[in-house]
């Protein structure tokens, strides 16, 4: 097709894509044009349209976008001598279109910068693309605009991965603009004498500070453009653009890597009190939403880049800091909130000890810490008033949305955290003082008439419930009335709710005061009336009672028969409750936690009755014959497995748990041998098994035998993920056990051979993911718990082929925990007994590892998504620890087949160096940084990823089918 009438179909693609009434025609339009957005053809098809006089607005923007994109992304297409004529082109369309849509130009713009990102400023010529837009601009003063634009977007192209250029080019590029601030900002002084393009001065302004050593601090606290941006900040209406400059200069300032506050000083004293001045503004009631929001903006600026100043308690400080106050005072949440940082930030400059090092001795830093405590008192206590209220209620809060309710939480959760940053100054019990006086003047007009107002009273109780970990445990003085208040609050729901959480959130506090005894039955009573309320307070009960119990349970082992009431009630269904299945979870937790404090005699009792309820549902499904059982929903029998699961983990008695197991089993084993088909029966009862093997551990004698003889089987008919994870842990129990080694051996020898079968190829990896993971897993604890057994059995050998037939798999976890096994497998000689069986290991590793080396770099290079990169990493480093100057052949033979158009030789040595390193013993993390870079490169775009990919070849690797021995 001719350039002419492929600019004709692209028109006829638009005009379908925003015009035409038929959706798949739209769709199939759109997906043309992505098409031809990848063809090189669209070089010259979009930059003759932008040259058309005749396109339309929507032929501008996709062509604009389209020659951006592929700057950015496939310059590398272009022979060398392109570049004038592509660059040439873009300057003519920048002045060309100085008066046409702005989005146009902007586009134009950045495709001019990712230009000079792609080529050296000699290759440009002209001085560098700075000096040459210098000149452009006094040659063509009416496109000023569209050169101001391009100035401004330069600096941000520098940071931006989204061009496809190497590390050491971006690198260049960012030296090179610093080297050019000078002509920049000259170049902007000049332009600020006309009025009309102030704005946009400022603007490309901001944009160069962001390149932080550009200019010296003392040239800047001079520069007429920081004036001009302060001056801008008393004008009527305030600007953007200056407040983005003076947000800059501040940031500027603060920068460790630009030295520090202390080498900014002069620039520090100018801009402050500038900012400063606008303090009164804060209260204007008639000053516009935006303008507060910048002028807020600022002083939070001011707040965390100098808190450490701020920190030292000067008067000039406090100056700032009563700014700040104002700022929080702000009726608008989202205005207020910008100063959150600064109070934590604050606060643990107050608190922590490393910020008074410089003080001297213990008593020094002591004394220091106290005076600026105190002086910081009165600040934090304002800060209480004005952030509690923020987490009140809307009247109308039934009805709000669900994203306003989402906010709502969020906000919920912020203002605990301020809460938490004041308790930390002020102290646990003087800001538990202040809260529950508001709670008291909240509640002091509650009455059982409806006008009482429950929120303010929900309010205090959230703000009391958020600080409960700064509150002593034996505190005598508030808590005991915040205790005794509760049960004469409305049993409002979100009310009850609160008072549900706050109980459990004081649990500590009922234990080990003298007072929380005589109130325990008072609070219980309370949450049994919140698991009754409403799903919310049910679930907020629920949670409650557990925390009672986990650290009020030696005081409760005396009411067993009260706590036994509630959970029967709760696993019966019967007793009104209106928490979820998974919620009565946390009862059955409470029993357990309880019972675990019994002695051993009773403990064995307690667990029976406890299991009863639970066992009896599932006995009576049993008994209505195999069919029944097979057609039942998996919820009507993972309810209650996962009840007797909790109580497994959570009954710290292990002969008991082993003794409850054992009789439990024919249930069990009768639910394995007929539901052994239904993954969701089958993970909630390996689940069950595994944490009666967690804590039973040796006691699970003959039983546990029986459950590896059952999964054993059912895995090669079924192959049901869960029984690989439930035979980690039994590994993890009884790997190190001489007595168990037999049914061990069996067991791995087993598990291995039929996964190795099931898992052949890359597409068998994709399919069943979860086998993968927990096989992958099962193996690495094998290496850690039993490797007597494994790394001699026969199946180790074709595990690591597996292993390396699914290294490139998508998937995150199956892949990690695939490559986690192989960096065990390399490491394995590093343990204390490893020696031994370091010559079985190589056997198995050294003639498989060009193609694991390979297949590794393949990973790091585009096979795996770069968020894998980590985890890849340290498994090609542990293979290269593990084999010295070997692994540095296998990667020398392996990156040697990319190409040098797309790994240059410099950026090759600088891997291979990292390699040696590694193989020399250096640390491992120092070495990432090269293996990231050359990760870099070769997935700078499309094209040069699918070269890499084509000469490793990854996929063709496998030394040997995996199911060989």
């Amino acid at each position: 097709m001719s350039s002419m009438e492929l600019q004709n179909t692209v028109k006829e693609a638009l005009n379908a894509l925003y015009h035409h009434p038929d959706d798949s025609v739209r769709m199939q339009a759109d997906r043309w044009l992505q098409d031809f957005q990848r063809t090189i053809d669209a070089w010259q098809v979009a930059d003759n349209l932008l040259h058309d006089a005749s396109s339309n607005q929507e032929t501008l923007i996709f062509c604009a976008q389209t020659l951006r994109s592929k700057v950015q992304k496939d310059f590398e297409e272009l022979p060398s001598e392109a570049f004038r004529p592509l660059r040439d082109s873009l300057n003519g369309l920048l002045k060309k279109l100085h008066k046409g849509p702005p989005i146009v130009r902007t586009q134009i713009s950045i495709a001019v910068a990712a230009l000079a990102v792609h080529v050296s400023a000699e290759d440009w010529g002209d001085g560098g693309i700075v000096n040459w837009l210098r000149d452009e601009m006094n040659l063509h003063p009416e496109c000023i605009p569209s050169f101001l634009e391009l100035l401004t977007v330069l600096p941000q192209e520098a940071f931006s991965h989204k061009i496809a250029a190497r590390p050491e080019r971006r690198r260049q590029f960012e030296k090179e603009l610093i080297s050019a601030a000078e002509v920049a900002f000259n170049v902007l002084t000049t332009c600020l004498s006309l009025n009309e393009l102030k704005e946009q001065v400022l603007e490309a302004f901001a944009s160069w500070l962001q390149l932080k050593h550009a200019i010296p601090s003392a040239t800047l606290a001079c520069h007429p453009l920081v004036h001009s941006a302060l001056s801008a900040l008393n004008s009527e209406v305030l600007s953007e653009a200056s407040v983005n400059v003076i947000s800059e200069l501040i940031h500027y300032t603060s920068a460790r890597s630009s030295g520090g506050v202390a080498a900014h000083m002069p620039l520090i004293q100018l801009l402050v009190p500038q900012v400063m001045n606008l303090r009164e503004q804060l209260k204007d009631s008639s000053k516009d939403e935006e303008d507060l929001k910048a002028i807020a903006r600022l002083f939070a600026d001011i707040g965390d880049s100098y808190v450490e100043l701020i920190a030292t308690g000067s008067a000039e400080s406090m100056l700032i800091v009563q700014a700040l106050i104002d700022v929080a005072s702000n009726p608008e949440y989202y205005i207020a909130s910008m100063t959150f940082s600064f109070w934590h930030n604050l606060q643990v400059n107050l608190t922590e000890r490393d910020s008074y090092l410089s003080c001297g001795d213990e008593a020094s830093i002591e004394a220091e810490r106290n005076r600026r405590l105190q002086i910081f008192r009165s600040s934090y206590e304002s800060l209480l008033s004005l952030v509690s209220f923020r987490v009140q209620y809307p009247h109308d809060s039934e009805n709000i949305s669900r994203e306003d309710r989402r906010e709502f939480k969020q906000t919920r959760y912020a203002v605990a955290d301020v809460l938490i940053d004041a308790a930390s100054v002020l102290g646990g019990e003087v800001t538990l003082k202040i809260l529950y006086m508001k709670l008291v003047e909240d509640t002091h007009s509650c009455r059982s008439d409806e006008t009482w107002d429950w929120r303010p009273s929900e309010a205090s109780l959230y703000c009391i419930r958020a600080i409960s970990s700064y509150i002593s445990v034996v505190e005598a003085e508030v808590m005991p009335q915040v205790m005794a208040l509760l049960p004469k609050l409305p049993l409002q729901p979100q009310l009850l709710q609160t008072v549900c959480l706050t109980i459990g959130a004081y649990s500590k506090w009922l234990d080990a005061s003298p007072n929380g005894l005589p109130v325990l039955p008072s609070v219980i009573e309370i949450l049994m009336s919140g698991m009754s309320a409403s799903e919310d307070s049910a679930a907020a009960a629920a949670l409650a009672f557990r925390h009672i119990c986990d650290d009020c349970r030696q005081k409760l082992c005396g009411s067993l028969d009260g706590l036994f009431h509630i959970y029967h009630r709760a696993v019966s269904g019967q007793g009104g409750y209106k928490f979820s299945a998974e919620e009565s979870l946390y009862l059955v937790e409470a029993l357990s936690m309880v019972i675990t404090e019994l002695p051993p005699e009773n403990a064995k009792k307690a667990l029976e009755a406890l299991c009863l309820p639970v066992a009896t549902p599932l006995q009576e499904l049993i008994n209505q014959g195999p069919t029944q059982l097979q057609k039942a929903l998996a919820r009507e029998l993972t309810i209650h497995v996962d009840r007797l699961g909790n109580i497994f983990r959570y009954v710290n008695h292990p002969e008991a748990v082993a003794d409850a197991i054992h009789r439990l089993w024919p249930i069990f084993k009768t639910i394995f041998d007929h539901r052994a088909w239904d993954m969701r029966t089958m993970e909630s009862l390996c689940r069950a098994c595994k944490y009666a093997v967690k804590t039973s551990g040796k006691f699970m004698g003959i039983t546990i035998g029986a459950i590896l003889e059952e999964i054993q089987g059912l895995y090669q008919q079924h192959h049901q993920p869960c029984f690989l994870y439930l035979s980690s842990e039994v590994i993890k129990i009884f790997g190190s056990d001489p007595s168990c080694a037999n049914y061990l051996r069996s067991l791995i020898e087993a598990l291995f051979n039929h996964t190795t079968h099931l898992l052949t190829k890359i597409e068998d990896f994709t399919a069943r993911p979860d086998i993968a993971d927990d096989c992958f897993l099962l193996a690495s604890r094998c290496i850690r718990y039993c490797p007597h057994l494994f790394v001699a059995s026969a199946v180790f050998r074709p595990l690591v082929d597996c292993a390396m037939n699914g290294i490139t798999v998508q998937h995150r976890e199956a892949c990690s925990s695939i490559l986690t096994f192989l960096s065990d497998v390399f490491d394995i000689s590093n343990s204390s007994r490893g020696e031994q069986y370091k010559s079985t290991r190589d056997t198995i590793v050294v003639p498989r590892g060009p193609s694991l080396s390979r297949i590794l770099i393949a990973s790091l290079t585009g096979a795996l998504p770069s968020s894998r990169l980590e985890v890849v990493t340290y498994t090609l480093l542990a293979l290269t620890r593990a084999y010295g100057m070997m692994a540095l052949e296998w990667a020398k033979e392996s990156i040697s087949l990319i190409p040098s158009t797309a790994v240059t030789e410099v950026e090759r040595s600088r891997f291979l160096q990292a390699l040696l390193e590694a193989a020399s013993g250096a640390d491992i993390s120092s070495l990432t940084a090269p293996v990231e870079e050359i990760s870099d490169v070769c997935r700078r775009n499309r094209a040069v990823q699918e070269i890499v990919q084509g000469v490793l070849r990854p996929l063709e690797l496998n030394f040997v089918p995996a199911i060989s021995s």
